[in-house]
Parts: C-alpha cells; sequence; structure tokens
C-alpha cells in the first residue's frame, strides 16, 4: 500500500469566498482517483492514499477552480515528512499552548534557504526555528500579534501554509491509520 499522504488547502474556509465543505473536498480527491480521502473536521486538510508526483498540488489546484470555483494553492507532504516534523520538532519544551504552536509547511523546500536568516534573529518572547521542510514557532501572544507569522508570510506569501501544533498532530494520527 503507498504512504498516505497530507493535501494541506491555503486559505479554504476563511472568510465566506472560500467556503467549501468537506464532502465536497473529499469528492473532489476521489474523482482525482485518490483512495482512503478524510478531511479533518472543517479545516482544509485532506488525508488520502494515492500516487503522488511533482505535479499533484498544480493537479489538484486546477480541479478545485474547475470542479469547486475556489482557488486555492496546495501543499502536499506524505505521512512520514509529517512524522518527521513532529518528531523533530525543537520547540516542544517552550511551546506549551498547542492552538500557539505554530508550523508553517513550505510548498518547496528550496524556499527553506529564504527563511535561514530568520534563525540569527532574537524574537523574544516568541521563538523560531527551522526544520528540513518546515518553519516551527511560538507565538504566546497569538498568531495575529505574533511577528514572526508576519515576517514568514511576506517572505513566502502563499509559498507556505501554517498549521498549529495540535492539528499538525491530528493529521499525523489520520495518516497513520490504515
Amino acid at each position: 500500500m503507498a504512504e498516505r499522504q497530507i493535501a494541506l488547502l491555503r486559505g479554504i474556509n476563511v472568510g465566506r469566498a472560500k467556503r467549501v465543505s468537506m464532502a465536497e473536498l473529499r469528492a473532489l480527491f476521489e474523482d482525482l482517483g485518490y483512495s482512503d480521502v478524510t478531511t479533518l473536521l472543517q479545516s482544509g486538510n485532506v488525508v488520502f492514499s494515492g500516487r503522488v508526483g511533482v505535479s499533484t498540488p498544480s493537479r489538484i489546484e486546477k480541479a478545485m477552480v474547475e470542479t469547486l470555483g475556489v482557488p486555492s494553492r496546495i501543499t502536499v507532504l506524505s505521512a512520514s515528512e509529517l512524522a518527521l516534523a513532529i518528531k523533530e520538532n525543537p520547540l516542544t519544551r517552550v511551546a506549551h499552548n498547542p492552538s500557539r504552536h505554530m508550523i508553517a509547511i513550505l510548498k518547496d523546500p528550496a524556499d527553506r534557504k529564504r527563511l535561514a536568516p530568520l534563525s540569527k534573529e532574537d524574537w523574544s518572547p516568541e521563538a523560531f526555528a527551522l526544520g528540513k521542510r518546515v518553519a516551527y514557532f511560538w507565538c504566546p501572544d497569538g498568531i495575529l500579534e505574533s511577528r514572526i507569522a508576519k515576517v514568514i508570510d511576506r517572505s513566502l506569501g502563499d509559498r507556505v501554509t501554517t498549521r498549529n501544533w495540535a492539528t499538525l498532530n491530528k493529521l499525523s494520527a489520520l495518516a497513520a491509520k490504515t
């Protein structure tokens, strides 16, 4: 059986213009030939099985517009990539609230170099660390007040999507189910 995959949709369910039902989203993935399709609540996150290649995110993005009329940038990572990001998280000792402990997943791992300079800055009381395909950050005052979140968004725009620690752990558990 192929490794499970996780599709992270940027900006879905934020505002009225990009609202998509998870039933429609599951149906779209199934119509694209994926199996074992599961969504996490109303989050814009999809766990699925099937053949994945470099063009998979673009294929899903195109289908989202053509079928649902909703544009969204898609980032796909494997269950093992997500598990590794969770395992290697260096901020678990300082980030005590999982809803304010954020992980920014890079659409393209090569974009890591654009965030590398942030590791040299003092973000107190926030914290920042860089992983292989993710950036970890702790924003004790919330993501809307986070200086780091604003810099990451300015640096990468729609080439990154952010989820909190609790959501990523739920997605990892879903992906581990066979």
